[in-house]
C-alpha cells in the first residue's frame, strides 16, 4: 500500500489511534482489485484503498472500517466495496457495533459496473445492520457519493470541522463549486451538515477528538439489540435534592431559560452529552445516565422558538426515540411546548407528517419512558412529547406545569369571543376569564385529578423521583402488535 504524508497509512494509523492497544486484527489485507482499464493494471496495491478488520475500544470487541485517501483517492472499487461488505457482514454474524471512517470520493469510475454493484453491496449490508447493531461514521476528508450514503445509513455521524466534508455527487460536478459561487466547505463542510442539513450529529476539533466522540457514544449503547447497555457504578446520590430546580423556571410563562439547565441538574453528575447541539435548536436530545443506567434524554427549548415543535424538531427527535428504543435505553422527556410552530412555511411543509413522525415513535417505543411536564404543556404537541396516553409509564408535572388544549389567551379569545364584543372593558373581562380558565383547566392538580399525570412535584424532588419510578421498571416487557412493520409517515 502507498504510504500518507508521514510515512505511514493513513487508514491504519486511524485505526490504531482508536482501538485498544494491540487489539486490531485486520482482515482481508491482501485484497486487489481486478480492474483492467487504462494503467489500472499496473497499480493494483495491496488491500485496495480500504482497511478492515476487528479490535477493541475501551474493551468493547468492535468492527473497524477505514478508507484510505493516499490510494485511488479512498474511492470505491469492486474489491474495495466488497471487503467493506464482508467486515459488516461480520459485524453483523457476531453482532458487534462498527466504527467506520469515511475518506473517499466515491465509486471508482475505472471500475465501471462491477464498482457499482459491488457497492450496493454494502449498501445492502449496512442497511440490514439497521436496529440489530450501533454504527458509528467518522468523517475526516471528503466524502462524496456512495461513501456519503453509507455515512448517511449510520445511527451516528461525526463530521471532523477542518477536513470533513460531504457531498451527494462529487464536488468538482457541483455547478456552483464548480463555478466558484461556493467553497466546498461553505456547501458540505461541517458547519452545512451540523446546523443545515441535519446530517452530522456532532463536530469535532480533529481527528483524535472524532475518535473520542465515537468511543463516547459507544459507552452509552449496548452491543447489539439483545443486549442491555453498560451500567456505571453510581457516583451520584440517587436521592439527592435539586435545589437548583427551584428557581430555574421564571415566573412569566412567556420568559425563556434553558431547559439544558434542568436536564444537567437532574442526571448524574451533570454529564449530558447533547447530540445535533446546532440543528433545530429548539428541541434538545442527547445521552445521560440516571442511577448508573444510560438514557435518552428529549427537551423542548424555551430559549429557541419558546420550544415550538416545528419541522426540523419533530424529525430530529423521532429519530433519536427509535433509536433509543431499538438500542434499550430508557426515555427520559422534559416538556414545556406551547403548541407546532404556525406559518405557511411549516404547513406547506409537511409539519402535520413530520409532527406525526414524533407522535408515532414514542407511541411504538416499548422501553420505559418517563415524562415531567416543567411548564406549558399544549395541545397536539403536547401529546407528541410522551404523553400518558402513549403509554409513558412515570408521568410527573411540576406546581408551574399547564396541561391544556392550547394557552389560556388564547381559548379565551374562542370560547368567550362574544363575551369580550360585548364587554364594557374588554381588557378587564379578558383578564379576568383568563385567570379562570387557568383556574380551572391549566392547574396541573387540574390534570392529575383526570389521570393524565401520576404526580405533580416540587423542582427539587425531580431527580429521587425519576430514579424511583425507573428501579421498577428495569425488567419491562411490552410486546408491539404482530405485523411486518408499522409504516411510519415518512
Amino acid at each position: 500500500m502507498d504510504a500518507g504524508d508521514d510515512g505511514n497509512l493513513v487508514a491504519t494509523q486511524r485505526i490504531l489511534s482508536l482501538v485498544d492497544e494491540g487489539s486490531f486484527i485486520e482482515t482481508e489485507a491482501y485484497v486487489r482489485h481486478r480492474s483492467v482499464l487504462g494503467t489500472m493494471n499496473l497499480n493494483r496495491p495491496i488491500g485496495d484503498g480500504v482497511v478492515t478488520g476487528h479490535g477493541k475500544i475501551s474493551g468493547r470487541q468492535v468492527i473497524l472500517i477505514a478508507q484510505e485517501p493516499s490510494i485511488f483517492g479512498g474511492s470505491m472499487g469492486e474489491m474495495h466495496a466488497r471487503r467493506i461488505a464482508s467486515a459488516v457482514d461480520l459485524a453483523n454474524r457476531t453482532m458487534r457495533p462498527i466504527v467506520a471512517i469515511w475518506d473517499g470520493t466515491g465509486q471508482r469510475v475505472e471500475d465501471g459496473v462491477p464498482a457499482l454493484g459491488a457497492t450496493g453491496e454494502v449498501l445492502d449490508s449496512l442497511a440490514s445492520c439497521s436496529g440489530r447493531i450501533p454504527v458509528v461514521s467518522v468523517i475526516i476528508g471528503t466524502v462524496a457519493g456512495t461513501s456519503a450514503l453509507a455515512a448517511g445509513l449510520s445511527d451516528f455521524v461525526i463530521l471532523e470541522s477542518e477536513r470533513g466534508r460531504m457531498f451527494m455527487r462529487s464536488p468538482w460536478l457541483i455547478p456552483e463549486i464548480a463555478s466558484g459561487e461556493f467553497e466546498e466547505s461553505d456547501l458540505g463542510g461541517a458547519k452545512a451538515h451540523s446546523s443545515r442539513s441535519g446530517v452530522a450529529c456532532l463536530v469535532a476539533e480533529d481527528e483524535q477528538h472524532a475518535f473520542e466522540l465515537a468511543n463516547h457514544i459507544l459507552s452509552y449503547l449496548p452491543d447489539n439489540t439483545d443486549s442491555i447497555p453498560p451500567r456505571f457504578s453510581q457516583t451520584d446520590d440517587p436521592l439527592r435534592l435539586c435545589e437548583e430546580l427551584s428557581t430555574l423556571v421564571p415566573n412569566d410563562p412567556n420568559r425563556p431559560y434553558d431547559m439544558r439547565g434542568v436536564i444537567e441538574t437532574v442526571v448524574d453528575d451533570s454529564t449530558f452529552m447533547e447530540l445535533f447541539p446546532d440543528y433545530a435548536e429548539n428541541i434538545i436530545i442527547g445521552f445521560s445516565r440516571l442511577d448508573g443506567q444510560p438514557i435518552g434524554v428529549i427537551g423542548n427549548q424555551p430559549s429557541v422558538l419558546a420550544g415550538c415543535l416545528d419541522i426540523d424538531a419533530s424529525i430530529k427527535a423521532a429519530r433519536f426515540i427509535r433509536t433509543c428504543d431499538v438500542f434499550n435505553l430508557p426515555l427520559l422527556t422534559f416538556v414545556d411546548v406551547p403548541g407546532f410552530l404556525p406559518g405557511t412555511v411549516q404547513e406547506w411543509g409537511g409539519i402535520i407528517r413530520h409532527g406525526a413522525k414524533l407522535l408515532y415513535a414514542y407511541a411504538e417505543a416499548t422501553v420505559p419512558k418517563m415524562t415531567v411536564v416543567t411548564r406549558k404543556a399544549y395541545g397536539g404537541a403536547y401529546l407528541a412529547m410522551s404523553c400518558k396516553n402513549l403509554r409513558s409509564d412515570v408521568n410527573l408535572a411540576w406546581p408551574s406545569g399547564e396541561l391544556a388544549v392550547m394557552g389560556a389567551e388564547g381559548a379565551v379569545r374562542i370560547i368567550h369571543r362574544r363575551d369580550l364584543a360585548e364587554s364594557e372593558d374588554p381588557e378587564a373581562t379578558f383578564s379576568q376569564l383568563v385567570e379562570e380558565y387557568k383556574a380551572k383547566f391549566g392547574d396541573p392538580y387540574t390534570a392529575a385529578r383526570h389521570g393524565w399525570v401520576d404526580d405533580v412535584i416540587e423542582p427539587r424532588e425531580t431527580r429521587k423521583r425519576l430514579i424511583m419510578g425507573l428501579r421498577p421498571l428495569e425488567g419491562k416487557r411490552e410486546e408491539l402488535i404482530p405485523k411486518k412493520h408499522g409504516n411510519i409517515p415518512l
